[in-house]
């Protein structure tokens, strides 16, 4: 970390009343010990003897899971058919919750935000159910409480929409200007971009880095521990 690194999340943490994380990725590595890969292949399987349509050139990704769904969304909106295959999703990530393995320092950054008086919120495309069953088994809960507000049923308002995010600021009172996103893709910044929050990229790596970058993040961090370092050493507090 250089001192202007410092200096950046010193303003940022010190501007924020509320923090809002996305699932994947900052908090935790949701399929590591169930892939998303796998899981896509499932559902593209699955759409494609039950979807009418190419979903999986419609998805643009064949191994993400969230882009054949808004595929489908896409091409057949407020069908059964979508419906199904959301449930079919949500059902693959409450199995990859169960074996869920946290992001370094994720822990530790909650329970030391939450300590320090932060309003904290979830804000994801991954489904709320498979998020608080990971909370619950972590010990996180609390920190949160009802401020989970993941995917709903029409899969159009996933991140970039910022609707989830729109819910969160509302259900925890809080304006955009005193709210931090914390996210990795650069659906969680344009997401944060259109309500006007300020947006903390967690690049773990340099094809992440440059995905954020493009997206138009000019503010992120290789780790949580820089972030974990400035709340712990209370020079954020103005």
């Amino acid at each position: 970390m250089t001192e202007s690194d410092v200096t950046s999340l010193v303003r940022l943490f010190g501007a924020a009343k509320c923090v809002l994380f996305d699932f994947d990725g900052p908090v935790c590595h949701l399929f590591d010990g169930h892939p998303a890969s796998g899981i896509a292949a499932e559902l593209r399987n699955w759409a494609a003897q039950n979807v009418p349509g190419d979903v999986v050139a419609e998805a643009g990704s064949a191994d993400d899971p969230l882009e054949l769904l808004r595929a489908a969304a896409s091409m057949h909106p407020h069908s059964d058919l979508v419906k199904e295959m959301e449930r079919q999703l949500t059902s693959q990530e409450l199995r990859a919750a169960l074996t869920a393995e946290p992001t370094e320092d994720a822990d530790l950054l909650i329970r030391r935000l939450g300590a320090a008086g932060f309003r904290l919120a979830i804000t994801t495309n991954n489904s709320e159910r498979a998020v608080r069953s990971y909370l619950e088994r972590t010990g996180l809960s609390d920190f949160f409480g009802e401020h989970v507000h993941g995917r709903k049923p029409d899969p159009k308002l996933m991140k970039p929409d910022p609707d989830c995010l729109r819910r969160a600021l509302d259900m925890t009172g809080s304006t955009a200007a005193e709210s931090l996103m914390i996210g990795d893709s650069p659906a969680d910044c344009l997401a944060a971009s259109q309500l006007g929050v300020p947006f903390l990229g967690y690049a773990r790596n340099e094809r992440k880095r440059q995905c954020l970058v493009d997206a138009g993040a000019s503010e992120y961090v290789p780790s949580l521990k820089p972030l974990l370092e400035v709340v712990e050493s209370g020079h954020w507090v103005e």
